[in-house]
């Protein structure tokens, strides 16, 4: 007689092998689901049985099995995976598939320090049974497998070095929202907490991996995105360097700008010794993001920023190049090259572009971001006195060698620091922005430190979430959303802790927030409106009015209540001026789409009560946070109706929303004509948005002769971008399997021997000698 097999359970005990247990699992799994099949998931698992196997080696085996079987035919498996995965991952965090109540939960996590102990001491048992009684775990049943991943992989506490889980995702939701409005007065704060967490756990309102993963744990920082300005000192550059380990280590995604170190050679101490340059100091910065793994989250990482007229920039330009040695490479940061209209007015004239040390030029640096026509009036004066150090560039040479590298990198971004600061939330004479951040999104003012303790330095920190445009029927909803994040978001503000004196300043000086979007490409599928020919604009110039209406309407609301940010008389909203006023007006010839809410009302309000926060909106890139949603990534459109995504645990399927319903109705990245109706829907967004926004451009080489996309093409399209008003340029994307573009950067190819009048009169938006920026 054969030996019964027997399995090891979680708690080392054993038990006689039970298909038919496994199988109910498979089946509860499956039920309700489309086109999926039991049998099938049990036959694609082959699970080779031997005596002891541990259960959880079984379900796991099961979970891939399941999560392989996710196709165009058959998108159901994503949730019979995820609801697979769910379980076992009850199981690790609970020993059982039922979670415990809250009070248990919370009390037994702060007792092992895991959650902040502040939870018990601000909520009564009886509120938290309160709040136990409205969680509904069902939910956890809503996930796509993808975002179950994610989940596991970034969001729940976990100890994760053995891999041991010990929350569900309702838990971490209704926690998040205890946190955040814990300091509310107790007749209202349950009811903000159960409004809160309703918003989050149906993906109404998206939050970000910071406050996912953090909030609700001892470790208190949960702004994604840290602004640090280095100044053009020893003191001020290990002062950013330290500032970038302290943050970088604390999940955030950072910004730096270090365009007024001055150029190789520059003279040091009247001449006593020359200065080595920028390059040192860059890889400095970049040992200084890469010395921690932010608790294995995410990995650290950042954007340097540095003026296109530095005299340092052609070798600046290639520092992410594969060619070259690790000498002259800085190849682990990422960089933003920071452009105006008078470099712009150079290109387009076929004119030359001076390239200085910021040390040489007194002024010219600061009227960068500042004044525009004092930068232009210093830079001319400048240009024309032979004492000072300088190189002249052809502006086309210049260009084209920023976007050859653009192309072959994909990481070399664009910030048009004249539009961070006209079309701005804040007072360029007074509160200049002169830096974005990792992902150039984020247009707020710095001020270098000459130490970590400099009370006269200012970092920017942005706290982000994002609305689901999927998940609403109607704008109006948007109110009552925008009144719940900027309320969690602005609480998130006090509730978390500052490294860095600087940080703290700024922060509460300010009170900056980032309110984005998510699920843009479902949102226009499931409206029957297309990125690439016009249909969708005036739509998001209705959605984008909305969302900045009812987010500076909930901001004023709440300055009213608690007052506005200290510092808001250093902003354009005191003045009256709001992001409708300043916009550039070449919007108007692609959408006439009228303002539908009573902006003259809430000019006055502001100006009577001012505003809680200085900035309100930015558009993220919010790739794994959309996952988490099972929503289309950001304002972006898919690359597929199934995107597949490596993780640590293997290959993410994901399938978009509606697929079956919609699949003829969603206008794929790739199938795009190019770039301008995405384009123009960017600027349509940012005549509302008042921080910036991620704008991707995307290329596809087999459409052009010889498989190599013009030089032309490439330069009309950053013009469009200028000419529509966006602040910044995100990814260059090229597709997959195409050869890369302008290898050589020594190639006679320059502008694909093009010269500037004929790539000018070739785009209908410069064509009659001039174009209009």
């Amino acid at each position: 007689m054969n030996k019964m097999l027997t399995v090891t359970k979680r708690n080392g005990e054993r038990e006689p092998l039970d298909l038919e247990k496994l199988h109910k699992v498979i089946a509860w799994a499956a039920e309700g689901l489309d086109n999926v099949s039991v049998s099938e998931v049990e036959l694609r698992s082959q699970i080779q049985f031997f005596d002891g196997i541990p259960t959880e080696t079984i379900h796991e085996t099961v979970i891939r099995s399941a999560a392989d079987l996710i196709s165009a035919e058959t998108p159901d498996y994503q949730y019979l995976a995820a609801r697979l995965a769910i379980f076992h991952l009850r199981k690790k965090a609970y020993g059982q598939f039922e979670p415990p109540t809250l009070y248990q939960h919370i009390t037994n996590m702060v007792e092992t320090h895991r959650y902040d102990a502040h939870i018990l001491a601000d909520y009564s048992k009886e509120e938290l049974d309160e709040l136990d009684e409205h969680i509904d775990h069902w939910r956890d049943m809503n996930f796509s497998y993808a975002a179950v991943k994610q989940l596991e992989g970034k969001y729940l506490v976990q100890n994760r070095v053995t891999g041991e889980v010990f929350e569900s995702a309702q838990f971490l939701y209704m926690l998040v929202a205890a946190c955040l409005f814990a300091h509310y007065p107790k007749a209202t704060r349950l009811d903000l907490v159960k409004r809160f967490y309703d918003a989050v756990s149906l993906f109404k309102i998206s939050l970000p991996t910071p406050i996912m993963a953090g909030v609700r744990t001892p470790t208190r920082q949960f702004s994604s995105c840290v602004l640090i300005e280095c100044g053009d000192s020893l003191d001020s550059i290990n002062a950013t360097a330290s500032s970038i380990v302290k943050y970088v280590s604390q999940r955030a995604g950072i910004g730096v700008n270090a365009g007024r170190i001055r150029a190789l050679g520059s003279p040091i101490r009247g001449g006593e010794a020359f200065h080595t340059g920028c390059l040192p100091f860059y890889k400095y910065f970049q040992t200084a993001v890469k010395s921690c793994s932010q608790g294995g989250v995410r990995g650290g990482a950042a954007t340097l920023f540095y003026p296109m007229w530095h005299l340092e920039v052609e070798n600046l330009l290639v520092l992410k190049n594969n060619r070259g040695v690790e000498e002259n490479r800085v190849r682990h940061l990422d960089y933003g090259v920071q452009i105006n209209k008078l470099m712009y007015q150079r290109l387009i004239n076929n004119g030359e572009i001076t390239l200085f040390s910021p040390s040489d030029v007194p002024g010219l640096y600061d009227a960068f971001f500042e004044d525009q026509d004092k930068f232009e009036e210093l830079y001319v004066k400048y240009e024309q006195d032979d004492s000072i150090r300088h190189k002249k560039i052809k502006a086309v040479e210049l260009f084209s060698l920023m976007m050859q590298e653009r192309a072959s990198t994909g990481r070399i971004y664009v910030q048009h620091v004249d539009h961070c600061n006209t079309h701005s939330p804040f007072d360029s004479k007074v509160a200049p922005v002169r830096q974005s951040n990792l992902c150039l999104e984020i247009a707020l003012p710095t001020k270098p430190l000459n130490n970590v303790d400099d009370p006269e330095g200012e970092i920017a920190l942005c706290t982000l979430s994002a609305f689901n445009l999927g998940a609403i029927n109607s704008l109006d909803e948007l109110e009552e959303l925008a009144e719940l994040a900027i309320r969690a978001l602005d609480s998130l503000l006090d509730y978390q802790d500052y490294p860095i004196p600087a940080a703290f300043k700024g922060s509460m000086d300010r009170r900056t927030l980032g309110v984005g979007v998510i699920n843009f490409a479902y949102y226009l599928a499931k409206n029957g409106v297309k990125y690439s020919d016009g249909s969708a604009n005036n739509l998001t110039h209705k959605t984008f009015e909305a969302i900045q209406y009812y987010l500076l309407k909930a901001s004023n609301k709440l300055a009213q209540e608690v007052g506005a940010c200290p510092k808001f008389n250093e902003t354009n909203y005191a003045k009256g001026i709001m992001p409708i006023d300043t916009y550039k007006r070449a919007l108007d010839e692609i959408c006439d789409e009228p303002l539908h809410l009573d902006w003259d009302q809430l000019r006055s309000d502001i100006e009577v009560y001012g505003l809680r926060n200085s900035t309100l909106s930015a558009l993220m890139p919010s790739e794994t946070s959309s996952q988490m949603s099972n929503a289309t990534n950001g304002i972006e459109p898919p690359r597929g109706l199934i995107s597949v995504k490596a993780s640590k645990d293997g290959i993410l399927k994901q399938v978009v929303p509606e697929f079956e319903e919609l699949r003829d109705q969603y206008e794929l990245l790739w199938d795009m004509p190019g770039n301008r109706g995405y384009l123009e829907l960017v600027g349509i967004m940012q005549k509302f948005v008042d921080q910036a926004i991620s704008a991707n451009t995307s290329y596809d080489p087999t459409r052009y002769a010889n498989s190599k996309v013009p030089m032309q093409s490439l330069l009309q399209d950053l013009l469009l971008s200028y000419k529509l008003g966006l602040k910044t340029l995100y990814y260059h994307n090229t597709r997959d399997g195409a050869s890369e573009q302008h290898q050589d950067t020594n190639s006679d190819q320059k502008a694909e021997d093009r010269s500037v009048e004929t790539l000018i009169q070739e785009d209908d938006d410069c064509a009659g000698g001039g174009c209009k920026i």
